[in-house]
């Protein structure tokens, strides 16, 4: 059957709140193909979330509310994320006698001998794999675990915004789910690798046949430019970071300032990738993307690939989507880098 004949289903909204913005994606889906029906990135205040921390729901809450305004879709449904840092994962092997309010009980007694914190300021959750391969009688459970401070302000934040909170996702998982959506086309099995460059942290995600089996931050970000510029220039941080994004600096600022920031990203990049092969990696990366705002500055993938020696893209998971007419195809491919997150966190609705 032609996809065209197939129903519009639409998701949930995909929220990623970052350090210094919010980024929203609303996607529909036809068959198995997407639609990117609108999208939204807006500041927050430099207080609102600090270290990962929402710490301000309302200030939150209100950039939430402006983007739903800028998406101009009528969604109100939504999933956002949990920085990875912020989450305990374990594999468990439980035999398959319990189910139902049995099985959960159990888990919650061998949650309580690994993690660090009193079980009733966890948000615990789990997930049957299947079968252990070498002992059948056992099934193997996901067992995922944070605090439920870093869950609730999240939803406060969301519900305070006029959506619903239905899904806190992971944010490693949600851009796990957009590799697909990068590599079409591309040959599998190679070692694919996403730089996800921020405001305050950088992050390497290092993925085989979609599935992610690296997972390293470092403290670094574009927010180090934009307070050289703030300082350098006396411009307001929101005024600098429109300058940035509309390529509309001086030619003083681009020389002394821009490009030799561009160079300490390579550097940071590299480093990041020092670590994982220092970390008795997995093999050498076929394939390097970079994502977040960062990634964004001119010339930036091509300088990447020649210091490390790995084929560089920006990230655009929308380069093959069908897209909304009311959307600025230019502008979204520009802001594309920074919605990688948001998008993942969007199609996560349609796994439901």
């Amino acid at each position: 059957m032609l996809s065209f004949l197939k129903p519009k289903t639409a998701g949930w909204v995909g929220v990623d709140i970052g350090s210094a913005s919010v980024k929203l994606v609303a996607l529909t889906k036809h068959g198995q193909s997407y639609q990117i029906e609108g999208y939204a990135i807006v500041s927050l205040p430099p207080t609102a979330v600090v270290d990962g921390n929402v710490e301000t729901p309302d200030e939150v809450s209100d950039a939430i509310e402006r983007g739903l305004k800028i998406c101009g879709v009528s969604l109100s449904h939504a999933v956002t994320a949990v920085p990875a840092s912020a989450v305990i994962t374990k594999r468990l092997e439980i035999s398959n006698a319990f189910v139902g309010m049995e099985l959960e009980e159990q888990v919650q007694v061998e949650a309580d001998q690994f993690i660090p914190y009193p079980l009733d300021e966890v948000a615990l959750d789990f997930e049957v794999q299947g079968p252990v391969d070498k002992a059948p009688e056992l099934n193997e459970i996901l067992l995922v675990a944070c605090r439920r401070d870093d869950t609730e302000s999240r939803e406060e934040a969301i519900n305070g915004s006029g959506l619903k909170c239905e899904v806190i996702d992971i944010d490693t998982y949600a851009i796990e789910r957009t590799l697909p959506l990068l590599e079409q086309g591309e040959p599998g099995g190679q070692l694919v690798g996403i730089v996800d460059i921020g405001a305050a942290t950088l992050t390497l995600n290092v993925f085989r046949s979609n599935k992610i089996i690296y997972n390293r931050e470092q403290a670094f970000g574009g927010n180090d430019l934009t307070n050289m510029i703030h300082q350098h220039k006396g411009v307001a941080v929101a005024e600098v970071e429109r300058l940035l994004h509309t390529g509309e600096l001086d030619e003083d600022t681009m020389n002394t300032l821009v490009l030799p920031f561009r160079q300490t990203v390579v550097q940071q990049v590299s480093r990041a990738l020092q670590f994982y092969y220092s970390s008795g990696s997995q093999g050498q990366l076929g394939k390097l993307y970079l994502a977040g705002g960062t990634a964004g500055l001119d010339g930036l993938a091509t300088m990447v690939a020649d210091e490390v020696g790995v084929g560089t893209q920006i990230a655009n998971p929308f380069l093959n989507m069908q897209v909304a007419s009311k959307i600025n195809t230019a502008r979204l491919q520009k802001d594309a880098p920074s919605l990688l997150k948001a998008c993942g966190l969007a199609q996560r609705s349609f796994d439901i």
